[in-house]
């Protein structure tokens, strides 16, 4: 049903946007100068509504359509990288609140001075994933510190996680017995219940060594249920890496996006700029980037001839 209503949205969309085409068509062949800036201005409507009807052709993988957990963890620097993951987790809530997809912070584990040390996030949403997955590698940032006395430059990363939420949890199969489950009382905020009682989850996948842990709920089920749907995700990643990366060493071009390779880099000092460097795209106003305006980041990767 779910499908269904997708699909019959997209149609409207397309039926829609062909109305007001030959609507606007038949106004330029009957107007007067009074009417030109009018028709200016549906004509670049519609140009922007094609350039993302167009965008969505190229989200074609399977789980493109669909939901997406997205994972931040702050890397090597100390305070200054746990504040940078906050401040890209601002950046991605902001950018979910611009698309109308509702965002939930399943996990959060907050830094001893300022920042965090990790975030999970479900980003709830038509194409959440096909939109946000391009977002996966290590972000660097460079500024002066505001947490050095001498107030030197620093440079900081962390490492963006985007993994596909499956509609069907039974697809990526995990046995019970796999799996150690703890339960402790959580470290953050939450209200009384957290508090007090034991509702934080850490989920350990024997096999992998994977560890994911949920405690913002205030149910211990609710808390659980989060954490192995995290894990599922992960192991479903990897599953895929795996198969991308036989494919890439066949072709002669797998590179293993690790903590050395960052995907971009967001320099506010000597000088305002954010660079993507796999598509060589940037844009100078890193305060509107940092408000959430990261499309023209997606837009460029998803165009480039090799996705």
């Amino acid at each position: 049903m779910t499908r269904q209503s997708d699909l019959r949205n997209e149609i409207e969309s397309y039926e829609s946007l062909k109305k007001r085409t030959e609507d606007t068509q038949e106004l330029v062949d009957i107007a007067d100068a009074s009417m030109q800036d009018e028709l200016i201005q549906e004509t670049e409507k519609i140009e922007n509504e094609i350039d993302r009807l167009e965008l969505n052709t190229l989200l074609s993988g399977k789980y493109d359509r669909g939901n997406a957990l997205l994972a931040i963890h702050a890397g090597a620097g100390g305070t200054d990288s746990q504040d940078w993951a906050a401040m890209l987790e601002r950046m991605y809530l902001r950018w979910g609140e611009r698309h109308g997809y509702s965002t939930d912070i399943l996990d959060r584990t907050v830094g001893e001075e300022a920042g965090i040390k990790s975030v999970t996030i479900s980003v709830n949403g038509l194409m959440a994933y096909g939109y946000l997955h391009p977002e996966k590698g290590v972000h660097r940032l460079v500024r002066l510190s505001p947490f050095d006395a001498a107030h030197r430059r620093h440079t900081s990363f962390a490492l963006v996680e985007v993994l596909p939420e499956m509609d069907d949890l039974d697809e990526v199969k995990v046995p019970m017995d796999d799996i150690k489950i703890d339960v402790y009382k959580s470290s953050g905020a939450g209200g009384q219940n957290v508090q007090k009682n034991a509702t934080a989850v850490r989920l350990t996948h024997i096999p992998s060594g994977l560890v994911v842990t949920c405690q913002n709920e205030r149910s211990l089920v609710q808390n659980k249920e989060n954490a192995l749907r995290v894990l599922k995700a992960r192991l479903l990643a990897i599953k895929q890496d795996a198969q991308d990366a036989k494919l890439s060493e066949l072709r002669g071009e797998y590179t293993k996006a690790e903590w050395g390779s960052q995907i971009r880099s967001y320099v506010l000092h000597p000088y305002q700029l954010v660079k993507d460097h796999r598509t060589e795209h940037e844009i100078g106003n890193t305060q509107a980037v940092l408000d959430g305006d990261i499309d023209p980041f997606i837009q460029s990767y998803l165009r480039k001839p090799d996705q």
